[in-house]
């Protein structure tokens, strides 16, 4: 009987292995079929406004849905607000993002650390509505009376500054968004940096530190270049969450469907002009809407294919 037995318990586990399989290979099909449904449901809601406007769509500065029978709809200026607001908190969040972590992992004292990262970790947890929230009441009134007239006054003089940091100062801007923005993305940068600095062998620190590295010097030739891998992925997790963040970026940005070299003047992004239409849309309008968001789809496609990339070779690299 034993080797019945024997045969018996082989049969139960090859079934749950078949079993395993099959469930774990649907639910990787699962992803690319509701992947797939979005795209088609996206490009037929769009189809529309693709017919009427074609190209055009993407170079036309103006958006009057409301003439008749004609409206001139044109995502030029979605598309502007949404990279100018992304790139600009990413330049404000990567170096703090990436120096907070540096600080918890490498100078932190001991108990400090864990309130310091506690804190960092409740930023993500804060719903987004609350962050437009205190941008308008608090953020905004703040900046447009007492740090943009001062920088507009600073770079009066200067050319291209003068033009970049124009007033007059309001309520709801570019900016404001974008230090939202940066605000809302600093945990992500933060949260994976930190612990892909804390995979970083002792030993190669501590080697660093006997040949008579600073902390500096540690840091720039040992930290850094042993984690970029993992850094730039946080990086173009938080690029992706900037570029479709909604309801944050609507309260703050004013959604004035135009294009100003001042990063002090309102603009809207995408996402920030389908959330403020999209309900009272109806007919070419909203399939214009349904087309941004398409475009918003594509955009962030490429982002992220263009990070991957940019891992795959850094790998390579490393691997070589």
């Amino acid at each position: 009987s034993a080797p019945l037995d024997r045969a018996r318990a082989l049969a139960v586990f090859k079934w749950g292995d078949r079993t395993f399989y099959w469930l774990t290979r649907l639910s990787a099909l699962a992803v690319l079929c509701i992947l797939g449904g979005i795209i088609v449901s996206l490009i037929v809601g769009a189809w529309p406004a693709i017919k009427e406007f074609g190209l055009d769509f993407l170079v036309t500065r103006r958006w009057a849905p409301q003439l008749s029978p004609s409206p001139i709809l044109g995502a030029l200026g979605p598309l502007y607000g949404t990279v100018v607001t992304s790139m600009l908190a990413m330049l404000v969040a990567v170096p703090v993002g990436i120096g907070i972590a540096i600080f918890l992992t490498e100078l932190c004292p001991q108990w400090l650390r864990r309130p310091v990262g506690v804190a960092i970790e409740l930023l993500a947890g804060i719903p987004s509505i609350i962050y437009g929230m205190w941008g308008f009441f608090v953020l905004g009134p703040f900046l447009a009376e007492s740090f943009v007239p001062g920088v507009a006054d600073a770079v009066e003089n200067i050319p291209v500054l003068n033009v970049i940091f124009a007033g007059p100062a309001i309520n709801l801007s570019l900016f404001n968004a974008s230090l939202v923005l940066a605000i809302m993305i600093l945990p992500f940068i933060t949260a994976i940096s930190r612990d892909v600095f804390s995979t970083v062998p002792p030993v190669l620190k501590e080697a660093a530190y006997g040949l008579g590295c600073t902390t500096w010097e540690v840091v720039t030739n040992v930290v850094i270049p042993y984690t970029r891998v993992g850094v730039i992925g946080g990086i173009m997790l938080a690029l992706g969450r900037a570029l479709g963040e909604t309801m944050a970026v609507t309260f703050v940005i004013g959604n004035a469907f135009r294009i100003s070299h001042s990063i002090f003047a309102p603009g809207t992004t995408i996402s920030a002009a389908i959330a403020s239409e999209f309900a009272e849309a109806s007919g070419l309008h909203q399939s214009a809407l349904i087309l941004l968001g398409l475009l918003l789809f594509v955009l962030t496609f490429f982002v992220l294919a263009a990070a991957r990339l940019m891992l795959m070779r850094l790998e390579r690299k490393q691997g070589a």
